[in-house]
C-alpha cells in the first residue's frame, strides 16, 4: 500500500480532457480517501500485528512478515515505529489503556470489595477471550524472543492489577470481620491472579479453543467468597 498517491498531469493549453484524464479525475477523490490520515498507518500496523498474533501457533513474527502482510516495505514500518519492540509496545499500552480504565469503572461503581474483585478478575478474562492475539502478548507467549523490557511491562501490568484486587479483597474481608483482613486479601489476590494467568495460558496453548470465561462464575466464587 503506497503511502502517497500520484496525481495526473493537467492537459497541456487549451485542449479538452481526454476519457483517460476523466476517468483518472474521477478516481482522484476515492484514492485520496484510501490515503491513511496521520496516526491511521501506525494503527493499521498495530491491527495487523495483533491480527498475526492470533494464529494459532504462530511463531516469532518478523517485521518482513508484517510488512508483507500490510503490502508495505520494512522501511515503511520504521517511519511509524523505531523498533518492534517499540510496535509490541503499543499493543500493550492498549491492554494498559483498556484493562485499567474497566477497573476504574468497576471500583466506582460497585460498592462491594467482593464483587470488585470478581468483576476485575472476568474483564481481564472476557478481554483476553475477545482478543486473542492480546492474550498472547498478556501471558508473555508474544514475547518470548523480543526485548526483555516488553516481558518486565507486563509482570508490571499483573502487579498492578494484583494492587488493585488486594485493596478490593481488604475492603470484602473487612467487611466480613476478618481478623487479619490485609493478610487473606494479599492472599486472596495472589490467587486470583495466577487463576487469570492460567486461563489465559490454557487458551493461548490450546489454539484459542478452551476459553477463559469458562464456567468463570462457578470458578471464581470457589476462589473468593
Amino acid at each position: 500500500m503506497p503511502d502517497s498517491t500520484e496525481h495526473a498531469a493537467p492537459a497541456p493549453g487549451e485542449s479538452t480532457e481526454s476519457a483517460l484524464d476523466l476517468a483518472a479525475n474521477e478516481k482522484q477523490p476515492e484514492l485520496a480517501r484510501k490515503r491513511p490520515k496521520p496516526g491511521e498507518r501506525r494503527a493499521q500496523i498495530l491491527q495487523t500485528l495483533a491480527s498475526m498474533l492470533e494464529q494459532p501457533g504462530a511463531e516469532r513474527i518478523t517485521t518482513a512478515a508484517l510488512a508483507a502482510s500490510l503490502q508495505v516495505s520494512e522501511a515503511a514500518l520504521y517511519r511509524h515505529f523505531a523498533s518492534k519492540a517499540q510496535m509490541f509496545e503499543g499493543l500493550i499500552e492498549f491492554i494498559e489503556s483498556s484493562i485499567f480504565t474497566l477497573v476504574n469503572q468497576i471500583v466506582d461503581r460497585e460498592a462491594s470489595g467482593l464483587a470488585q474483585a470478581q468483576k476485575i478478575a472476568s474483564v481481564l478474562l472476557q478481554f483476553g477471550e475477545r482478543n486473542p492475539g492480546m492474550a498472547r502478548v498478556m501471558v508473555g507467549d508474544a514475547l518470548v524472543f523480543e526485548n526483555e523490557r516488553l516481558v518486565q511491562r507486563m509482570n508490571q501490568f499483573f502487579d498492578r492489577i494484583e494492587s488493585s484486587l488486594r485493596q478490593s479483597l481488604r475492603l470484602a474481608a473487612e467487611a466480613g470481620g476478618s481478623a487479619t483482613p490485609t493478610v487473606l486479601a494479599n492472599m486472596q489476590a495472589s490467587v486470583l491472579v495466577s487463576f487469570v494467568l492460567g486461563r489465559l495460558q490454557r487458551y493461548a496453548r490450546s489454539g484459542f479453543k478452551r476459553l477463559p470465561t469458562e464456567q468463570l462464575d462457578d470458578a471464581l466464587r470457589i476462589l473468593v467468597s
